[in-house]
């Protein structure tokens, strides 16, 4: 299936046309028929020899109607730009027009209708040369009269031909319809339309309601195409989903059903301006305008950052009054309904941009998109930002194998992607940043994981170890938890002389810890002895309770010659030790499964 819309100047014949070409009524309201005047979306179909089945959306052309008309030209690739022979151009062709090209509807057909009432070709003149002048040159033209049916066989050659050069769909993309309408079915419930460009919907499957309220998961009862059920809809197609319990209230125009977790949550979002037959007239109007995308209309701040390159369209940072589903290379249209004009017509370059908090940060900004395109890049992508998760690459628009591709490339961790230059930039300033901490701190060496991340300048503790892979090791070790000094050897010299002190003390009595006065002598705070226990030199059973590192087996092999259970009384004569030592040093040993306490309070070995 093929989807166009019209286009036009109200009352030049859009209906009509569609009504000749399909035999159906497109207007869909009594109050349309009886005015002769298309005021919402309508919707009808034919087969065209050579293109297969081609729906149309028919827009209303009233300048009161152009946000309707954007609702149904937004997701469409192509377009009929209908002009009235006895009428030639006219202002809201213009606007139309305007709104063709802001949209990135680039692709169409130029078509005079009520040919028989008028020789055609001075309003084919004039719209072909008004096209050309907002970059819509080039589009074949057909003069038609519904009335007499001329015209009619060579426009469906020119539809074919049209159909035939338009982009081939993804069915297999991600699902984004956006609603032009909803509606309640007795019996059924909620039902709503829209033109599918990309992805497969069937019957039970999951999609997510994106609207005012947020993002809620829904479940599609059921799928028709084209008035009649189907057991899957592929893109392009015109369809209509019934929902499962969702209330007719809860949906409008404007949302959006998306592929569950395939498209990013845009509160912001840079974009490259377009102007339509001009330069963008932004400075005149920075505030109440409105973000045409899809089926939405959403009003939107505007915060200019600078122009493109070489002095070219500018950037500007659009914050909408809702987040909408937006990747990178989407179109939309920037109107001021206040002036009753289209603005200029937008490009998404960046879904998820950084916060702009410094002096200059909105120039640097714009220098930085100079050179970004509508097409997703992995590559520039990871390079502009250092890091970025590969499931976020996807949804900004990126396929899928080439994240693949870029993941077998470049280092990573926790589903986190890592730019080269970035990970060698984290790697010099941990390597300074656990120097620094060593020189203050010997007697605590390396950073904990956690400081070590935030000294890195890294989202995640998991890219640290990536980083020291990366650049292979940069002096710095990963080891029990600290990112320490490759070249560290453990205790500085003066602790290990008063361990070693310490230990000839106990050469002759294992189980006589050094007492306070003695540990204050040689130097033995709380944080000293902290080291050396866990350098293994020491052994503390206590914070002040300090044996050589060996006292748990002496301590069972001494207790292995009483016979069965023993008191605390009992090992401390069998230690040579006092209370202070050994009870401490028993607990140590039932933690270690050394030994069992019993019921009534003595010990035994295991």
């Amino acid at each position: 299936m093929h989807v166009l819309c019209t286009a036009g100047h109200v009352d030049h014949g859009k209906s009509t046309l569609v009504r000749a070409l399909t035999g159906m009524e497109p207007d869909r309201y009594a109050e349309e028929r009886r005015r002769g005047m298309t005021i919402d979306l309508g919707f009808a179909w034919t087969e065209v020899p050579g293109a297969g089945t081609v729906a149309f959306v028919d827009v209303p052309g009233h300048e009161r109607f152009v946000a309707t008309m954007l609702a149904g030209a937004g997701p469409v690739p192509a377009a009929l730009f209908v002009v009235a022979a006895d009428e030639g151009w006219m202002p809201q062709s213009g606007e139309h027009a305007d709104a063709l090209a802001a949209a990135g509807v680039t692709d169409g057909l130029l078509v005079v209708t009520r040919s028989d009432l008028l020789d055609p070709e001075l309003a084919l003149d004039d719209a072909r040369a008004a096209l050309a002048a907002r970059g819509l040159g080039g589009w074949p033209s057909v003069a038609v009269s519904a009335r007499t049916g001329a015209g009619l066989d060579a426009l469906r050659g020119a539809l074919a031909a049209l159909t035939a050069r338009l982009p081939a769909p993804d069915p297999d993309g991600p699902v984004r319809l956006w609603v032009d309408r909803a509606f309640t079915v007795r019996g059924a419930g909620t039902v709503v339309t829209g033109t599918l460009r990309s992805g497969t919907v069937r019957p039970g499957d999951t999609l997510e309601l994106d609207g005012d309220t947020g993002r809620a998961p829904v479940t599609v009862r059921g799928v028709q195409e084209l008035g009649e059920p189907v057991d899957a809809a592929a893109a392009v197609a015109r369809v209509a989903l019934n929902l499962r319990g969702v209330p007719r209230d809860r949906v409008d125009r404007g949302d959006a059903l998306l592929g569950p977790g395939a498209w990013p949550v845009t509160g912001e979002a840079d974009v490259a301006l377009h102007g339509v037959g001009g330069p963008v007239p932004l400075a005149s109007s920075p505030v109440g305008l409105t973000l045409h995308v899809g089926s939405a209309a959403v009003p939107v701040r505007v915060r200019p950052l600078g122009p493109g390159p070489a002095g070219g369209d500018p950037v500007v940072r659009l914050t909408p009054a809702r987040p909408l589903p937006l990747r990178i290379g989407d179109r939309a249209v920037l109107r001021d309904p206040g002036a009753g004009r289209i603005v200029a017509g937008v490009t998404v370059l960046d879904p998820a941009p950084p916060p702009l908090r410094r002096r200059g940060a909105a120039r640097r900004r714009a220098d930085e998109l100079a050179g970004v395109g509508a097409v997703p890049d992995a590559d520039a992508e990871l390079a502009r930002r250092g890091t970025v998760r590969a499931d976020d690459l996807v949804r900004w628009g990126v396929p899928a194998a080439e994240v693949t591709a870029l993941a077998a490339r470049v280092p990573g961790a926790a589903g986190r992607l890592l730019h080269p230059a970035t990970a060698a930039s984290s790697a010099a300033a941990l390597a300074a940043a656990v120097a620094a901490h060593d020189a203050e701190d010997p007697l605590d060496p390396g950073l904990p994981l956690a400081a070590a991340r935030r000294a890195a300048g890294l989202p995640d503790a998991a890219l640290v170890e990536a980083v020291l892979s990366a650049v292979g090791g940069a002096g710095l070790v990963l080891r029990d938890g600290r990112v320490r000094a490759a070249a560290d050897t453990g205790p500085p010299a003066a602790l290990l002389d008063a361990a070693a002190r310490v230990r000839a003390d106990l050469d002759g009595a294992p189980f006589a810890a050094p007492g306070a006065a003695r540990l204050a002598e040689l130097g033995l705070g709380p944080r000293e002895l902290a080291v050396l226990d866990r350098a293994g030199e020491l052994l503390r059973v206590a914070p002040e309770v300090v044996l050589g590192p060996d006292a748990p087996e002496r301590a069972v092999a001494a207790l292995d010659g009483l016979d069965g259970a023993f008191t605390v009384s009992a090992a401390r004569e069998v230690l040579g030790s006092s209370r202070r030592v050994v009870v401490p040093l028993l607990e140590l040993l039932a933690r270690r499964g050394l030994t069992v306490r019993m019921p009534d309070g003595t010990h035994r070995l295991r």
